[in-house]
């Protein structure tokens, strides 16, 4: 969501800081610290955790000259973000970037990417050895040209055995590698000989997966699978509801099972998509570190909400002013997909299908190294950016502890054996919530084979489950 700050909040936080670090600015950082300088300065500010860290704290260096000091002892930016952050139990998802060129384009869905977007489990519960499979192919990608499939399982890229230690370094670090396919035998996941050679692209990926009408026992239901919070699509998402709306949809089934997150304003869109009878209405809050929320409790507290809304710009937003929905969810549903599930339930009947849900309940921005922390006047003498959590979101009612993840109404976990094929009636999680809204005879299908420890997912390791608001708030100073 984009939050805009006042003149007097300019006032406020310099007049915050400078009581307490008043001597900061009295010698400016040399060049070779500058990225580190930016590193602390800007959380300091906004990290949420701030009063938590002793090395952040605003009387932590009497001057430049001291701050200074303190990061010399840092030679790699990355290493002094990793000490300034609290434990990592409790901070999952802060990261910072080399390049926030690569960063934009993955907060939009655009990353240097082969199209197999895979979810990766342990072989067993106390092995080291993971293996992938695939969960969906990416639409003009380099996968969606050669012989790779949902549902297939590989083990190793290039010869070599995928473990929790090396799978970073084997998938991430190569433009171009071969997938080693396996299949599942009694248990056991066997190499069978075969591989797919991969190579990877820029690549935007429409979120807008599959949106289409099923009509059956006397319902039209509106079947959405969306796979990322991407703002630049907003309308397209406003488009598929008016398909949904001039069709005469009467249930929605919302498929977020591999949607990792994104943005704040457009999870907050969704939300007025699927109901549209609560537009001005809190659709959940925002809380800060004790610096920001102090101006913002006591000038603007408005600022601090998100509301239902029913224009996306000027374009009116297509509704379907629903009382329940239907959203499918996996250890993969994290962060925007979450805010939406627990925003709507103050105002409607969210039933959830599937597994519990990944559990982000904080939010991040958009770090630059520029006065102001936002793109204008960047340092021309870098590239880093910084994506810290910078915010808790709770819903209207107060409630955001779902640290350890949104527990569905009804359990039911994929299998890489009966993964059956997306947007089919058939396909487990979609024929389970088909059964629910129709009273139908359909049942929650009993999970069959071997069940594996779940590890990670291709979004998470791209660095693409987060949720953040559109923009560093604007007017405020860099100088601490």
């Amino acid at each position: 969501m984009k939050i805009s700050f006042k003149i007097a909040f300019l006032l406020f936080i310099s007049f915050f800081t400078f009581q307490s670090c008043e001597d900061m600015d009295d010698v400016a950082a040399p060049e070779n610290l500058e990225v580190n300088d930016f590193i602390w300065k800007g959380l300091n500010l906004y990290y949420l955790w701030q009063a938590d860290v002793p090395n952040l704290a605003d009387n932590r260096f009497a001057n430049q000259n001291d701050l200074n000091s303190f990061l010399k002892q840092y030679s790699k930016p990355e290493d002094l973000f990793d000490a300034l952050r609290v434990d990592k139990s409790i901070d999952r998802f802060s990261w910072i970037v080399s390049d926030y060129r690569e960063l934009e384009g993955m907060l939009q869905g655009t990353t240097k990417n082969d199209g197999v977007d895979f979810g990766l489990y342990y072989k067993s519960s106390g092995s080291n050895d993971i293996f992938g499979y695939v969960r969906y192919i990416i639409p003009n990608s380099d996968a969606s040209t050669k012989n790779i499939k949902r549902g297939d399982i590989f083990y190793g890229v290039n010869g070599t055995q995928l473990t929790a230690s090396n799978y970073q370094t084997l998938l991430l670090n190569s433009d171009s590698y071969t997938l080693n396919l396996a299949d599942y035998n009694n248990g056991q996941i066997t190499p069978n000989g075969k591989s797919v050679n991969l190579t990877k692209t820029e690549l935007s990926e429409n979120p807008i997966m599959i949106n289409k009408v099923i009509e059956t026992g006397g319902h039209k239901i509106g079947y959405l699978m969306y796979n990322g919070f991407y703002s630049n699509y907003d309308t397209n998402l406003n488009d598929a509801f008016a398909s949904f709306k001039s069709q005469g949809a009467t249930d929605l089934v919302l498929d977020l099972r591999y949607n990792s997150g994104g943005s704040v304003q457009t999870a907050t869109r969704l939300a007025s998509m699927i109901t549209g009878q609560f537009n001005g209405k809190v659709f959940s809050k925002q809380r800060w570190n004790d610096k920001i929320n102090a101006y913002f409790e006591s000038e603007d507290p408005n600022a601090l909400k998100n509301l239902f809304t029913n224009t996306i710009g000027n374009t009116p937003i297509n509704s379907l002013n629903l009382t329940k929905v239907y959203i499918l969810t996996t250890k993969s549903t994290a962060s925007a997909s979450e805010l939406v599930i627990n925003g709507l339930k103050p105002y409607i009947d969210v039933v959830q299908i599937g597994d519990i849900t990944t559990g982000k309940n904080v939010g991040s921005i958009t770090i630059y190294d520029s006065p102001t922390f936002g793109k204008e006047n960047r340092n021309p003498l870098h590239h880093y950016a910084m994506q810290p959590i910078v915010l808790k979101i709770v819903n209207a009612n107060d409630f955001g502890d779902y640290f350890n993840g949104l527990t569905p109404t009804y359990s039911l976990k994929e299998n890489i054996i009966n993964l059956g094929v997306l947007g089919d009636t058939s396909e487990p999680l979609l024929s389970t919530a088909i059964g629910k809204i129709t009273g139908t005879t359909k049942m929650i299908k009993t999970t069959e084979g071997k069940e594996f420890p779940y590890f990670d997912d291709s979004k998470s390791i791209n660095g693409l489950n987060q949720m953040h608001v559109d923009k560093v708030p604007a007017g405020l100073l860099k100088s601490l």
